[in-house]
């Protein structure tokens, strides 16, 4: 998952900077970068993640869980209303789940933390 989230963020940048800059507000090119970034930063922690741990504890899998459907949540829901606004059809439903995403990066953290401190006691 953090490769493909890895190569669909450098897509999704790409498009942003070559074809949506035609078209986007500067407040919708900055909020579809904020996907890019939180996506591609995610996607890294994913990579790492996979390499180091063998998710044998159910903390490990909803912890990798948590950022897998976290980053969708967060970053798909702001490219669909970033895309949906530009065209003047703005999916306000989407609204909500841009922060429930962001809640659900900040469990998935808060349990990497609480792995980290429980190997070390």
């Amino acid at each position: 998952m953090g490769a493909l989230y890895g190569a669909l963020a450098v897509i999704f940048g790409a498009f942003g900077a070559h074809v949506l800059k035609k078209s986007f507000s500067q407040e919708q090119l900055n909020s579809f970068e904020t996907g890019v970034k939180y996506q591609m930063y995610h996607a890294l922690v994913l990579l790492v993640l996979g390499f180091n741990l063998n998710f044998s504890t159910v903390l490990e899998q909803y912890m990798m869980y948590c950022f897998v459907f976290g980053t969708f949540l967060f970053s798909f829901s702001i490219y669909g209303l970033t895309l949906s606004a530009s065209s003047g059809k703005k999916m306000r439903f989407l609204g909500p789940i841009t922060p429930l995403g962001g809640i659900i990066l900040v469990i998935a953290w808060v349990l990497l933390l609480w792995s980290f401190i429980r190997n070390i006691v």
